[in-house]
C-alpha cells in the first residue's frame, strides 16, 4: 500500500520545473516551504517527503530565494536536520529554543552584482505561460484546497509570469453592475456568463469559477474587476446562500480577498485563458500522414460468386428437344 503525498497536486508543478521556459522553481519552493511549516508537527513520512521535494529545489533557485526560505525554515522548531545543513543553519540545542541561522554574508565591493538593465528588468516580468504550464497551474489551483490555494496566490506576486492586462475601468464597473444583480437574483448560469465576457473566459472556466464551493476563484475573479470588499461580500452571500451559513468561511474569504493582490489575479486569469488553449489544441490535434491507415479497421475481401452472372449461357424459353 502507498503512503498519500504530502502535498497533493504538486507533480504537475514538479514537472513544470524542469521544463525549458518560465522558471517557476522559486515558487515552488516558497509554496512548499509555506505549506510545511504551516503544521506544528509532522510524521517521519511527511518529513522525508519534504526532503526529497526541496533538496534539489535548494541548489537551483536563485540567491534572494533561498535566503528567504532559509529566513522562514530558521524559526521553525520542526525543520529537518537535513534541509538546516543543506541551508547553513546550526542544529537546536537544548537551551536554544529555536534554531538560530548564520549571518548571510555580504559580498564586497569587488564581488557587488551588477544592476540589471531595464531591458533585463521588463524581460524578467513578462515571461509568458505556455498553454499547457497554464493548464497544469489552473488544474492545481482547482484541485487544492484553502490554505494552499491561499499560498499559491500569495506567490504568485513575487514569480515573473506575465499577468493578464488590466480590465477597463468602464467595463469594469458594467460588469460589477449586471454581476451584482444577478447575485442578487441567485442567477448563477447569467453571472457565469458576464464573468466569462468581463474576463475574456472560456465558459466552462467562468462557470467553474462561479460554482466552486471554497469562494477563492471567485475571488480572484472579482479582485482581477477592481471589486469594493463591501460589493464582494455582498455577491459572496447572495450567489450561493449555502455559502453564507458559515460565518467563519465567509470571514476567511473577505480575511483573504483584502490581503489578495491585483497583480496575483491577474497572473491567475492568465493561467486559466492558457488552459482554454491547451484545451483546444489537444481538441484539434493535427492529422499525421498515418492516421487515416492505422484507423481504417480490416475488413475481409468480398468473396465473388462461383458462377459470373454472364458466363453461363442462358435458356430459351419455348424451345423443344430439336432446338426448335
Amino acid at each position: 500500500m502507498t503512503t498519500a503525498p504530502l502535498f497533493p497536486g504538486f507533480d504537475g508543478l514538479m514537472t513544470l520545473s524542469r521544463r525549458e521556459g518560465v522558471d517557476i522553481r522559486p515558487t515552488l519552493l516558497r509554496v512548499l516551504t509555506d505549506l510545511y511549516v504551516q503544521a506544528r508537527s509532522h510524521s517521519p513520512d511527511e518529513e522525508r517527503q519534504f526532503v526529497e521535494l526541496t533538496s534539489r529545489l535548494i541548489e537551483q533557485v536563485d540567491d534572494a530565494t533561498r535566503a528567504a526560505v532559509r529566513a522562514r525554515l530558521a524559526i521553525y522548531p520542526g525543520t529537518p536536520l537535513k534541509t538546516m545543513i543543506q541551508l547553513g543553519l546550526k542544529p537546536a540545542h537544548p537551551n536554544d529554543p529555536v534554531p538560530l541561522a548564520d549571518k548571510i554574508a555580504v559580498a564586497g565591493p569587488e564581488r557587488a552584482a551588477r544592476a540589471p538593465t531595464d531591458a533585463a528588468l521588463r524581460m524578467a516580468s513578462n515571461l509568458s505561460m505556455q498553454p499547457k504550464d497554464a493548464a497544469e497551474i489552473s488544474e492545481l489551483f482547482f484541485s487544492a484546497d484553502g490554505p494552499e490555494r491561499a499560498a499559491i496566490l500569495h506567490n504568485l506576486d513575487d514569480t515573473p509570469l506575465k499577468a493578464s492586462a488590466r480590465i477597463p475601468e468602464h467595463r469594469a464597473r458594467r460588469a460589477l453592475h449586471i454581476l451584482e444583480m444577478a447575485a442578487f437574483a441567485s442567477d448563477a448560469e447569467n453571472f457565469a456568463l458576464e464573468l466569462g465576457e468581463a474576463l475574456i473566459l472560456p465558459s466552462l472556466i467562468a462557470a467553474k469559477v462561479t460554482s466552486d464551493p471554497g469562494g477563492e476563484p471567485l475571488a480572484c475573479a472579482m479582485k482581477a474587476l477592481s471589486t469594493p470588499s463591501p460589493i464582494f461580500q455582498r455577491i459572496l452571500l447572495f450567489l450561493n446562500p449555502e455559502f453564507g451559513t458559515s460565518v467563519q468561511k465567509v470571514f476567511r474569504i473577505s480575511r483573504m480577498y483584502e490581503r489578495l493582490t491585483e497583480r496575483s489575479a491577474l497572473v491567475m486569469i492568465s493561467a486559466w485563458r492558457g488552459s482554454s488553449m491547451a484545451l483546444a489544441r489537444a481538441k484539434y490535434r493535427p492529422t499525421l500522414y498515418d492516421d487515416e491507415r492505422q484507423r481504417a479497421r480490416w475488413a475481409p475481401g468480398e468473396r465473388r460468386p462461383a458462377v459470373q452472372p454472364a458466363s453461363a449461357p442462358g435458356v430459351r424459353a419455348g424451345t423443344d428437344k430439336a432446338g426448335r
